[in-house]
């Protein structure tokens, strides 16, 4: 690698707003808010609006749509396929 050209890649925190959720980690993203983590060390903050602890994908509270229902809204539109 050449030096000088990469950005610099350290410990930052990550604070999910939505979950109250904050993880540590390594990543060239900075910030000019800092919090004190677990271990007594202060680092740079990010705050996130989403993480795998609040996304519905994760977490299973996924929206279910009515595939069904709107399948049969579009028959009773259009008719069925392959009917003349």
């Amino acid at each position: 690698m050449k030096p000088g050209i990469h950005p610099a890649y350290g410990p930052v925190v990550f604070r999910d707003r939505a979950a109250n959720h904050a993880f540590l980690t390594r990543s060239t993203l900075t910030s000019d808010r800092t919090v004190e983590w677990e271990d007594g060390n202060t680092y740079p903050v990010v705050d996130v609006e989403i993480s795998n602890v609040s996304h519905p994908f994760y977490t299973g509270n996924a929206r279910v749509l009515d595939t069904a229902g709107r399948v049969e809204r579009f028959e009773r539109r259009y008719g069925r396929l392959g009917e003349n």
